[in-house]
């Protein structure tokens, strides 16, 4: 398969170019970057051409690409290249509102291309796992969760002091949209029902641009969040964690508890009383790890191509992450309103 990476920053660099390069039913066919350098760079390292323009790159003959850009231009580019023919891989967030993750769902469909959004969390097999022994009731009825995704910040893991997710215009949301979009993922993922209700609070609380100045997003979110029966949980997403990397998921039934990430050793323990069950099993890279060029593969480029090859929808599809997307968007609305939001579906 013939591919294309649109937006050659650090996550192509770091995760979808090498992913690619090692599958072997890739072939990495073309870059675009706005600034051309870094796509001439990866052009090198991994052969095929450098576009000098987005249109240039979309009239190749590119079985699929990865939109790997900032999140304003999400939606405009993926539209261009699901009617041009081409199957996207998107990174998260999807865009920057719903009714633009709709018209690029309803043109996937449309077209009869796979649109995958990059939401590599729901792919680990400690996810996969704890999905498992949730829909074989290991923990009985699902009664409560707590999640956290903490971590010090694009400015940190980029080594840029004023990074694109620091803009209002070009990111929309701040930790929001880069950590806890995950978690409103997953956690829909791992339940298997949809967030009906939120109640959010979102606040710049450190994160300030090189002069000074408070950034014009949030650097950390608070939501509690209610699933459609009834389960009540917590989540913190924030870019002010100055220590160690958290990002774990803690689910409460009425006969156990799952601890996904929440233990030095295992990646998932499941309690009942007293007993305790221990796995190691795939781990989440961290951004330390993947600055660092961390070789395991995380499983999204494998995912999408296998989807592609074998004709079916993808694990994190972009129908799959739509409620996702509405109830980031009625924590925004919670957070400005002061109040609690039902989330439309």
């Amino acid at each position: 398969m013939e591919i294309g990476i649109i937006g050659c920053g650090t996550i192509a660099q770091v995760r979808h170019a090498p992913e690619y390069h090692r599958n072997p039913a890739c072939r990495l066919a073309a870059f675009y970057n706005t600034g051309r350098e870094k796509a001439e760079q990866m052009a090198a390292q991994y052969g095929g051409v450098c576009c000098g323009s987005l249109e240039e790159l979309l009239k190749l003959d590119l079985d699929a690409v990865s939109v790997c850009t900032s999140n304003d231009t999400h939606a405009r580019i993926a539209l261009k290249a699901l009617q041009a023919g081409m199957h996207v891989l998107c990174e998260k967030p999807m865009a920057m509102t719903v009714r633009e993750c709709e018209q690029m769902t309803e043109t996937a469909r449309a077209k009869g291309r796979i649109l995958m959004i990059g939401n590599n969390q729901r792919l680990t097999s400690t996810h996969q796992k704890a999905r498992e022994l949730i829909q074989r009731g290991e923990i009985g009825k699902i009664l409560s969760f707590e999640t956290v995704f903490v971590h010090r910040g694009p400015d940190q893991w980029t080594g840029d002091k004023d990074p694109w997710f620091f803009h209002k215009e070009k990111a929309g949301l701040g930790a929001l949209g880069d950590l806890g979009i995950h978690k409103l993922d997953l956690i829909q993922h791992l339940l298997g029902e949809d967030i009906t209700g939120v109640t959010g609070r979102m606040e710049t609380l450190d994160k300030t641009y090189p002069d000074g100045s408070r950034i014009a997003v949030e650097d950390n979110v608070w939501a509690i969040l209610e699933t459609e029966h009834g389960v009540i949980g917590s989540m913190h997403a924030g870019w002010t964690c100055y220590g160690q990397e958290r990002n774990s998921f803690v689910i409460y039934g009425t006969e156990g508890v799952l601890r996904c990430y929440d233990d030095e050793k295992y990646t998932l323990i499941l309690e009942k009383g007293d007993i305790q069950e221990k796995y190691q099993l795939g781990g989440i890279q961290n951004n330390d790890d993947q600055k660092a060029g961390f070789a395991e593969n995380s499983g999204v480029i494998d995912e999408f191509i296998s989807s592609i090859l074998e004709g079916r929808q993808p694990i994190c599809s972009g129908e799959d992450n739509l409620q996702a997307m509405r109830a980031a968007e009625a924590l925004q609305r919670s957070a400005k309103e002061g109040r609690r939001i039902a989330v439309a579906r």
